[in-house]
């Protein structure tokens, strides 16, 4: 199994790929995990994963530079249904659109919008802005990405804006900051988080690891 960890500009990715490569000591001697935005090295990738840190507009620029990269991730996930992981903005830019910085398309792979969490909050509330921190996941639907996961696991958040899903089927569960945050949307084999499994300890490699056992 050749997991591949898209290197398009945007950080973090040395804390993903060390999450990813202890995760899978757990799996045969021939799994690996590379750090590549080579369009071939991705056509042999048997699960894609996308980390972002930064603005929508930003990652999505920073995509859109690399000649064919667009084209090559819908072909390897959207035709031939290769699993795939968006991290953080990595998950957001799945939506149509993004409003942070300026109105800016997604991918579009999952029906949405990526809207300001300061816009959406009661103003008594007097939550602080970004929503970051430590929070357990509120489970909508029995999912095989939860094995040994309980309300005891806690996930790190790091966000300004969320994923306004427009249609619930999309969203695996929540979390709780004012109001309720997609923190796993998925369509098909298309997963994405709104928390930092890199960040989130024994919690972060648990949820890694049943992601990387999905067929």
């Amino acid at each position: 199994m050749l997991v591949l960890i898209i290197d398009y500009g945007s950080g973090n990715i040395k804390s993903v790929y060390n999450s990813v490569k202890r995760t899978l000591h757990n799996f045969n001697k021939f799994s690996e995990v590379k750090v590549s935005n080579n369009l071939l090295e991705i056509e042999k990738a048997d699960k894609i994963i996308l980390p972002g840190v930064g603005s929508f507009d930003q990652c999505m620029n920073r995509i859109r530079k690399i000649k064919d990269l667009v084209e090559t991730l819908k072909n390897q996930v959207i035709t031939k249904k290769k699993p795939f992981l968006g991290i953080c903005v990595g998950m957001q830019i799945l939506a149509n659109y993004g409003y942070e910085n300026q109105k800016t398309k997604g991918l579009s792979w999952i029906n949405g919008e990526v809207k300001s969490l300061k816009d959406s909050l009661d103003n008594s509330q007097h939550l602080k802005i970004p929503h970051m921190g430590w929070n357990s996941l509120s489970i909508n639907k029995n999912n095989n990405l939860f094995n040994n996961i309980t309300t005891n696991d806690q996930f790190y958040f790091v966000h300004s804006y969320f994923f306004d899903i427009k249609h619930k089927k999309n969203i695996i569960c929540n979390t709780q900051y004012g109001i309720n945050i997609p923190a796993i949307v998925n369509q098909d084999n298309i997963f994405g988080f709104q928390f930092h499994p890199e960040k989130s300890g024994r919690s972060g490699l648990k949820i890694l690891y049943n992601w990387l056992k999905l067929s």
